[in-house]
């Protein structure tokens, strides 16, 4: 297929912009912005596919590779419904047969239907692939940037409010599931060495549901921080944590334990 594809590999290159272009027409898209980076980014994949029929491979593979990483990275393809990245694929292929149909026509003698008709294959076959891979990449990029932003929002809500005299507040709020108590654990111990935190104030006092394992690692927190010499005093209680920590067999005794958030702060400061 590719030792005698020259000469459609020059129509359809010759022919590249215009593919696009009709393409590009057909779009309903509204954003200046994101038909700018459509527009660009089309043109390249045409202009790799055409590549495809008189490369080996072995040359386009990385220009093919680094093509569909660039495309997965995008923010405007990450947040693309599904359905309209099918759609405008689809539409692309079709454009580009279109080409090949007029090639066919316009030099009719040059080729075997039998030869078009391979050329149609493995063009559609590419574009197949091609779609398989950008969603597949998209949607990986798309689950790690959403892991990092949960991350991210975990940290932000999980902070160390420096008061007065070395002492500092950790409230607590919303479901703590078992990654976000991991995440607790390790940046409440950070940001109280970094800050000199000697007495932390922990209130649980916006904390719906706590199963078991979160619940010990609240209570692993309370010990670490008291390896690293910061004392604590544990608040807002409800009845079912309190139940959940009896069953695990922990040991209030080494632990100041107030019913309130405002009875702590009142007692200790």
């Amino acid at each position: 297929m590719i030792q005698d594809s020259q000469l459609l590999f020059e129509y359809m290159e010759n022919h590249a912009k215009d593919v696009n272009r009709e393409w590009f027409e057909a779009l309903d898209e509204e954003d200046p912005a994101v038909l700018g980076a459509l527009r660009m980014k089309n043109l390249e994949y045409i202009r790799l596919v055409n590549r495809t029929l008189v490369e080996e491979e072995e040359n386009y593979l990385p220009v093919f590779n680094d093509w569909v990483e660039s495309v997965g990275k995008d923010s405007g393809h990450m947040f693309t419904r599904l359905e309209y990245i099918f759609r405008e694929f689809a539409n692309t292929r079709d454009h580009y047969l279109r080409y090949v149909d007029r090639f066919s026509r316009e030099r009719p003698d040059a080729f075997s239907y039998e030869r078009l008709d391979g050329w149609k294959v493995w063009v559609t076959q590419f574009f197949d692939r091609t779609l398989q891979i950008v969603i597949a990449k998209t949607n990986d990029t798309t689950a790690k940037q959403l892991e990092a932003q949960k991350e991210m929002i975990n940290e932000l809500s999980t902070p160390v409010i420096l008061l007065q005299d070395h002492k500092a507040l950790l409230p607590l709020v919303g479901d703590i599931d078992t990654a976000r108590a991991k995440i607790i654990l390790e940046s409440t111990l950070e940001q109280c060495s970094e800050k000199k935190v000697r007495h932390l104030y922990v209130d649980l006092s916006g904390v719906v549901i706590i199963d078991t394992m979160v619940a010990q690692k609240i209570f692993t927190l309370l010990e670490a921080l008291k390896i690293i010499g910061v004392r604590t005093t544990l608040s807002g209680i409800r009845p079912e944590i309190a139940q959940t920590a009896v069953q695990l067999g922990i040991n209030f005794e080494s632990i100041s334990i107030r019913p309130s958030l405002a009875d702590a702060l009142e007692t200790d400061l």
